[in-house]
């Protein structure tokens, strides 16, 4: 279970690992096993964890006051599942956190984040993985605000080709911000180009 994480960290940093480090990666993170459609956190509460995603798939989202499911973030095996904000400042989310698959994950407190991140290979994995998500999101925004539905869909394919697998359509539209109708339109006209 460790052994994938630990490849992770050694795939986004430069560093190596000593046996010491590893012992404290271990004690610092906790397995938390999901069933399909609970809750790793639920709106309204302080996000207590970052999980790495072993096992399964999540998907982050809001409520809006009409009832609409907004999505912000899908995630699988390799990903890392959190709310940043509620994690680090300790505030109540508006975000819910929900296994889409039976989902295993190792958890990390924010306590234990702090004892862990004097390690050059944790310190430079979280550095890039906070590049990495700052490109992420703007490109996001860029492509949300600056393309029409069908090229937002081809670089959803062309970066993410296993998520059209793994969630459902109506889900993958929330995602790109369009309705399952303009999605379903889009489908079509991309499998006939």
């Amino acid at each position: 279970m460790f052994e994938t994480l630990l490849t992770y960290i050694k795939r986004h940093s430069e560093s190596s690992l000593s046996d010491e480090d590893i012992m404290l990666i271990k004690k610092s993170f906790l397995f938390k096993s999901l069933k399909k459609k609970e809750l790793f956190l639920e709106q309204g509460k302080v996000c207590q964890y970052t999980g790495f995603i072993i096992k399964g798939a999540t998907r982050q989202f809001s409520i809006d006051a009409s009832g609409i499911e907004h999505v912000i973030q899908l995630s699988i095996e390799n990903w890392w599942s959190v709310d940043r904000e509620s994690f680090l400042m300790k505030a109540p989310s508006v975000y819910n956190i929900e296994a889409w698959e039976d989902t295993d994950l190792l958890v990390l407190s924010l306590e234990n984040l702090e004892r862990i991140h004097s390690i050059p290979a944790i310190k430079e994995m979280f550095w890039q993985m906070n590049q990495s998500n700052f490109i992420a999101s703007q490109k996001r925004l860029n492509y949300s605000i600056s393309l029409p539905a069908l090229e937002r869909y081809e670089e959803f394919l062309k970066h993410y080709p296993e998520f059209v697998q793994r969630f459902p359509q109506h889900t993958i539209a929330s995602y790109l911000g369009i309705s399952k109708e303009t999605l379903s339109r889009v489908r079509n006209k991309y499998v006939h180009k």
